[in-house]
């Protein structure tokens, strides 16, 4: 047997970024779970985004980026989430945008995106979709407003096995049509 050579240490796709204002990005841990569900419940109430149990936000974990604000106490306050759903090998959605009332307006929001959009580029896929009342928001990142289901007649009915809500929604069946109130959809060509 050969001698194994030495390969550099791994690098934490968690460590934070820094963003205007003493804001930070990176990726959600465990401890953010909480406060990731606190800050899309009310909008879920008012049917902006779709209600989650704290499982799903678990589950999905590795989908997450956050936006935090480090504390004077060495804590961080959660401020902003978005997650990357992969829905197919060319294709995944933007979802669960969220910023914290107090920080609207401070780039919180398209910090997120633009890291959901660098990371969908990075694992190789070409098209990110949206569900969103706020299109203007999104067209100032390039996403244009659609029509119907962007993907073939073979790859809805794959998509037809999801379990997930958003994908669901994304295929507009009618059991999440409470959900959706009539808001745009909208894709991104990367």
């Amino acid at each position: 047997m050969g001698s194994m050579e030495s390969q550099p240490a791994p690098q934490s796709i968690y460590a934070p970024r820094e963003l205007r204002g003493g804001l930070r990005i990176r990726r959600a841990r465990t401890p953010d779970v909480l406060a990731i569900k606190e800050l899309v419940d009310p909008l879920a109430e008012q049917r902006i985004l779709v209600a989650k149990d704290t499982v799903n936000y678990f589950e999905g974990l590795q989908e997450f980026q956050v936006v935090v604000d480090p504390q004077p106490d060495g804590t961080e306050r959660v401020v902003g989430c978005a997650a990357l759903h992969v829905l197919w090998e060319d294709l995944a959605e933007a979802r669960t945008v969220a910023t914290h009332p107090d920080y609207r307006g401070r780039g919180v929001g398209r910090a997120l995106l633009e890291q959901l959009l660098f990371d969908a580029r990075e694992i190789g896929v070409t098209r990110v979709f949206c569900l969103t009342f706020e299109t203007q928001f999104f067209g100032s990142l390039g996403f244009e407003e659609i029509s119907g289901t962007p993907v073939s007649p073979e790859v809805y009915v794959e998509l037809l096995h999801s379990q997930d809500e958003g994908t669901a929604e994304f295929l507009d069946l009618a059991r999440v049509k409470p959900n959706t109130l009539g808001n745009s959809r909208m894709l991104k060509h990367l």
